[in-house]
Formats: structure tokens, C-alpha cells, sequence
């Protein structure tokens, strides 16, 4: 990754959502919602205390995460679309 968040900062990028619902029916790409889960590519060294301490994150690069649904940033590095949003927009890690 060619850029480093900084501070609580994450940077995510969007898991594909699948193209049909349970039900079988295929649905068009002006009416699919963003998936609100991903991928951490990168995070910041950690958000400062008030003692002045770096408080390192909980997320590590590679967790599969959820987060809200306006939640973010959304900018483009090297023709991919990814998220920077701060550590505390991240509603948990998704474990499998």
C-alpha cells in the first residue's frame, strides 16, 4: 500500500457484494446498497491519550471488518476504490 493512515485512521476496502439474493433473483447495480463490510489494507500507528501515550488499535491489517453504512471516506489509489475511516467507525471485526 503506497499510503499510511495516520493517527486512529484505517484504511478498508469494500468486500464484493453478490449479485443475487436468496430467493435466486439477480439484482441490477443501480439498486445493490455498498456492502458494509471489508477488508483492513493498512492502519495508523494508534490514537494519542490524554497522558500523551499512543493507544495502539484493535484492528490489524487483514481483518475482515463491519462498519456503517455512511461510514468513511471513499478515495481512489491506484484504480481501487478504498475507505479511510477512523477506528471507531469500525462496528466489530468479523471472524470465520
Amino acid at each position: 500500500m503506497k499510503i499510511q493512515p495516520l493517527h486512529d485512521r484505517v484504511i478498508v476496502e469494500r468486500l464484493a457484494e453478490t449479485e443475487t439474493v436468496k430467493g435466486g433473483i439477480i439484482i441490477p447495480d443501480t439498486a445493490k446498497e455498498k456492502p458494509q463490510q471489508g477488508i483492513v489494507k493498512a492502519v495508523g500507528p494508534g490514537k494519542m491519550g490524554k497522558d500523551g501515550q499512543v493507544m495502539n488499535l484493535t484492528v490489524k491489517e487483514g481483518d475482515k471488518v463491519l462498519f456503517g453504512k455512511y461510514s468513511g471516506t471513499d478515495v481512489k489509489i491506484d484504480d481501487n476504490e478504498y475507505l479511510i475511516m477512523r477506528e471507531d467507525d469500525i462496528l466489530g471485526i468479523i471472524k470465520d
